[in-house]
Order: C-alpha cells, then sequence, then structure tokens
C-alpha cells in the first residue's frame, strides 16, 4: 500500500534519506519512497503501515504520517517521465527557467538530444562561461538567424 507522510516543505528529500537510512537499518518493510515536485510538503511511501509509523518516529521535519491509503492510479502520473519536445538549435536564445541561473539568458553553443541537456554561454556575462542544464529547464526566446 502507498501512504503519504506530512512533512515540511521543502525538507522533503532529508525526510526521505532519512526513512530510507532508517528502514535499511531497521530491516523494514518499507519498498518504495518518492517526492513529486508539483506536490511540496508530502512524500509518498510504499509499504506496511506499521513499519511506516516506526520509520518515521523521531524523524526530523514530519509533520505526520496520513494513514489513508493512496490508489496507485493517483500518483502514477508523478511517476511518468516527462516528455517536452524541444526544438533547439546551435545559436538559439534561450532563458534559464530553473536552478541557480534562473531567469539568465544565452546562447546555445550545444544541444545533446540523448541527454536532454544544452549547453549555454550566457549572454550577460562579462566573461563568457558554458553552462549545462537539462533542457527543461530553458525556454526558447528566438531561434538563431532570425
Amino acid at each position: 500500500m502507498i501512504y503519504s507522510i506530512k512533512t515540511v516543505v521543502g525538507r522533503e528529500n532529508v525526510v526521505m534519506e532519512a526513512v530510507a537510512a532508517k528502514a535499511k537499518t531497521e530491516n523494514l518493510n518499507i519498498q518504495s519512497l518518492f517526492h513529486p515536485e508539483e506536490i511540496k510538503g508530502y512524500v509518498f511511501v510504499e509499504g506496511d503501515i506499521k513499519d511506516i509509523e516506526r520509520a518515521i518516529q523521531m524523524v526530523p521535519h514530519v509533520r505526520g504520517l496520513i494513514k489513508r491509503p493512496v490508489e496507485f492510479k493517483e500518483v502514477q502520473r508523478f511517476l511518468q517521465p516527462k516528455t517536452v519536445e524541444v526544438e533547439l538549435n546551435v545559436g538559439d536564445v534561450v532563458e534559464i527557467i530553473g536552478g541557480p541561473f534562473k531567469d539568465e539568458r544565452g546562447k546555445v553553443t550545444r544541444y545533446d538530444k540523448v541527454k536532454r541537456e544544452v549547453t549555454i554561454e550566457l549572454i550577460e556575462a562579462v566573461v563568457p562561461i558554458p553552462i549545462t542544464v537539462s533542457v527543461e529547464f530553458v525556454k526558447l526566446l528566438e531561434k538563431a538567424g532570425k
């Protein structure tokens, strides 16, 4: 069964690591843990309810356990990889929409379709430093040659 653990917003990964470590050391019946980025303050855990209760005891940032099981079909969409088709070419101008370089603009110097990564040289930077980010974190502003 899948249950949800209520956590402090922003501390979901810390809770997941702590619960996973406790489940491993105490040999608890917990199969998986996951935290969809879209749902803040919750971690989903698959396992036995009694073992989950034991695993979250004394774990910092845990607000509680919702004892009503979550149907798999309710969380299935979060487990599917997102397929966003972005057609980028060398020379395109993009804006970074996530991560430490958010809101920066840059020119594409390399696009790896297999790894789904794009290498960009920031436009406003004094020294052109190439940075590589996932294509999910860029928005196309203008095509090259326009």
